[in-house]
C-alpha cells in the first residue's frame, strides 16, 4: 500500500500517506484513536471503498470479515450471512441465487432463472464451499444444523455467529485475510480459541483489534495509523508501547535539531551578507550560505511528535455504607442457579462466565431494569448506582446531541465543553448521539458517569468498543475511584485489574473467585471449576 487517502463525502480528509507492507504470512494489526480510519483502510483494501488517492496490491485471494458481521437482521438465513464472507465472485452468486429463489417463491418467475443461478453457484465452487460451512458449524455451533437455509441467524448467540465465521475464514486456505474487531461478542475461552486459531493459521492477516492481549500474542507487526498518516512497529504489541515512546522522544529531538540546524544555517548566511555588504570579495560565500539556507529549509523538518489522544476520566465517587449490595436467592429467568453473595464498600468485582449464561441479565437486574425472579437484591444507605449498558442503549440520549446531554449535567456552556474535551470529544459537540461511533457512544457514556458522581457503578463491557488509550484511561479513573465497581468484560487486560469475581458456568452453577489467576483457570476448564482450590460455590 502507498500513500494511500480518503475522505468521507463532504468531509475532509480521514488520512492520507499511509504506506505500509504486509508480507506473506504475516499477522499484522492496524492500531490508533477510535475514527483515525483503521476501519475504512480495510474496507477499501476489501474493496467495498475507492481511494481518492494512492495505490495498493493484494497477492492472492482474500477473505473479509467486517465488525457487524452476524449483526444484521436476525431474520436473515445463516446462508445469507456465510455468503457475505465469501470469495468475491462466489459472494455475487450467491446474492443472485438467493434473489432468484425467493422470486420463485413469490411466483415472481418460472424457475429457469433460479436453475441458472443454481447451476452458476456450482459451477463457481458453492457446493464445495456449502460443506465448508457445514465442518465450521459442527466445531462452532452448540446445536447442531441442519439447513443453512432455513436456520436464522436470530437462532444463533453473537459469539456463536462470530465463531462460526472465524472458523470458516481462518480454515479457509485464503492468502490474505482481513478482520475486522474479531474479538467482538466472544467470551475469554472462545478468544483464547481465537489466538490459537490465528497463530496456526498460515494466511497473512491484517487485523483491526482493541483486546490488548489478543494483540500481544498473535501479531508480529503493528500499524500505528495516526497524525493522518501511519508508521509501522515491527513487532508484536508487548513491545509496542515503549517503541511508540522511544519514537515520540526521537521525533522530538530530530526536530528540536532541524531548528537549532536550521537557526545555525540562517545566521552564518546573515553574517556572509554582512561581510559581502563591507568586502565585495565575500559575495560568492554569502551566496553559498544562503544557497545552502534554502535548500535546508526547502527541504522541510522532520514530522512533529503525533500529539497523544489525552482522554481524561474523573470518576470521583463516594462514601457509602461497608455493605453495598446484598443479593440474597438471587436468579433470573432461571438462567443460574439462585445464589447469595455481599459487595462491600470500595471492591471491584468482575462478573465473568461463557457468553450466554445471564450475566447481562444480573446486571440488568442489580440496575433494576430487569426484575430478578427469585430473591432480592437490596442496597445498602447513601448508595447512588449509574450503569454503562453493553451496546450504549440510552433510549434518554437519542436525537440530542452531545452539548446538550452533557450540559444538562453541568448547566455551563463552557463546562460543557471542557468535559467533552477531556473525552476526546469536544468536535463531536454538534453530532447527535445517534450518529456517534461506538467508541464515541461509550466514551460519553462514560462522561455523563462522571458528572452524575455516583459511587456504585455497574458496567457492562465497558472497554468492548474503546480505543487502547480509552481503556487505558478508563482503567486508570477506576484505580482511584472512590466506591463500588461491579463489571461484566471479557477484556483480560480489564479484567487483571479487579479485586475477586463471580463466574457463573454453563450449567448456571455461581462461584466466587478470589483472584485473577484463579479466574482465568476457571474459563478455561469452566466445567471443572469445583476442583480448583478457593474457589467457593455461591448457590
Amino acid at each position: 500500500m502507498s500513500e494511500l487517502e480518503y475522505a468521507p463525502p463532504g468531509a475532509d480528509s480521514l488520512f492520507f500517506d499511509v504506506s505500509f507492507t504486509v508480507a506473506p504470512g504475516e499477522h499484522a494489526a492496524l492500531v490508533g484513536a477510535n475514527g483515525v480510519g483503521k476501519s475504512t483502510i480495510l474496507r477499501i483494501l476489501g474493496g467495498d471503498l475507492e481511494p481518492d488517492a494512492g495505490d495498493f496490491a493484494l497477492g492472492g485471494t482474500v477473505l473479509q470479515m467486517t465488525q457487524d458481521v452476524g449483526m444484521s437482521s436476525p431474520d436473515d438465513t445463516l446462508r445469507e450471512m456465510l455468503i457475505e464472507v465469501a470469495p468475491a465472485a462466489l459472494r455475487d452468486a450467491g446474492r443472485a441465487l438467493v434473489a432468484a429463489e425467493r422470486a420463485m417463491y413469490a411466483g415472481d418467475d418460472d424457475g429457469l432463472a433460479y436453475a441458472e443461478a443454481l447451476t452458476h453457484w456450482g459451477d463457481l465452487g458453492g457446493y464445495e464451499l456449502e460443506t465448508q460451512w457445514a465442518a465450521a458449524a459442527r466445531r462452532s455451533v452448540k446445536t447442531e444444523v441442519d439447513d443453512f437455509h432455513t436456520r436464522k441467524v436470530g437462532e444463533l448467540s453473537g459469539g456463536e455467529r462470530k465463531r462460526l465465521v472465524l472458523d470458516l475464514l481462518l480454515n479457509a486456505g485464503a492468502d490474505i485475510l482481513l478482520l475486522d474487531e474479531p474479538d467482538n461478542y466472544l467470551d475469554i475461552p472462545t478468544r483464547v480459541w481465537l489466538e490459537e486459531q490465528v497463530k496456526a493459521c498460515k494466511s497473512t492477516i491484517l487485523m483491526v483489534s482493541h483486546d490488548r492481549t489478543l494483540l500481544e500474542r498473535v501479531t508480529s507487526k503493528i500499524v500505528v495509523v495516526e497524525g493522518a498518516g501511519c508508521w509501522v512497529h515491527g513487532g508484536s504489541y508487548a513491545t509496542f508501547p515503549e517503541a511508540r515512546a522511544k519514537r515520540q522522544e526521537l521525533l522530538g529531538d530530530a526536530l528540536k535539531r532541524w531548528g537549532d540546524e536550521e537557526r545555525r544555517l540562517f545566521h552564518h548566511m546573515k553574517i556572509m551578507k554582512q561581510r559581502a555588504a563591507q568586502n565585495f570579495k565575500n559575495a560568492t560565500k554569502a551566496n553559498a550560505a544562503e544557497t545552502r539556507w534554502e535548500k535546508f529549509v526547502a527541504a522541510g523538518p522532520p514530522p512533529p511528535p503525533v500529539p497523544d489522544q489525552h482522554i481524561h476520566v474523573n470518576l470521583r465517587g463516594a462514601d457509602s455504607a461497608r455493605r453495598v449490595i446484598v443479593l440474597d436467592g438471587v436468579s433470573v429467568n432461571d438462567l443460574f442457579l439462585p445464589f447469595s453473595d455481599e459487595v462491600h464498600f470500595g471492591e471491584r468485582v468482575g462478573l465473568i462466565g461463557p457468553n450466554g449464561t445471564g450475566k447481562s441479565h444480573l446486571m440488568r437486574a442489580l440496575a433494576g431494569s430487569e426484575p430478578a425472579t427469585t430473591g432480592t437484591v437490596s442496597y445498602g444507605p447513601r448508595t447512588s448506582v449509574g450503569t454503562f449498558t453493553q451496546i450504549n442503549d440510552r433510549p434518554d440520549f437519542l436525537g440530542k446531541l452531545c452539548f446538550d446531554i452533557v450540559r444538562e449535567r453541568v448547566f455551563d456552556d463552557e463546562k460543557t465543553m471542557k468535559a467533552l474535551a477531556r473525552y476526546g470529544l469536544a468536535y463531536n459537540a454538534k453530532q447527535a448521539f445517534d450518529t456517534l461511533s461506538g467508541g464515541q457512544k461509550a466514551r460519553l457514556e462514560i462522561l455523563c458517569l462522571e458528572l452524575e458522581g455516583h459511587n456504585v457503578l455497574l458496567l457492562d463491557e465497558p472497554t468492548d468498543n474503546l480505543d487502547i488509550e480509552s481503556s487505558e484511561a478508563l482503567e486508570r479513573a477506576l484505580d482511584g475511584f472512590q466506591g463500588t465497581v461491579l463489571a461484566v468484560s471479557h477484556d483480560r487486560t480489564f479484567l487483571a485489574r479487579l479485586d475477586r469475581f463471580v463466574m457463573i458456568n454453563d450449567a448456571g452453577e455461581v462461584y466466587s473467585l478470589p483472584d485473577y489467576g484463579l479466574a482465568m483457570q476457571a474459563l478455561a476448564a469452566p466445567t471443572e471449576v469445583r476442583r480448583l482450590r478457593l474457589a467457593k460455590p455461591l448457590g
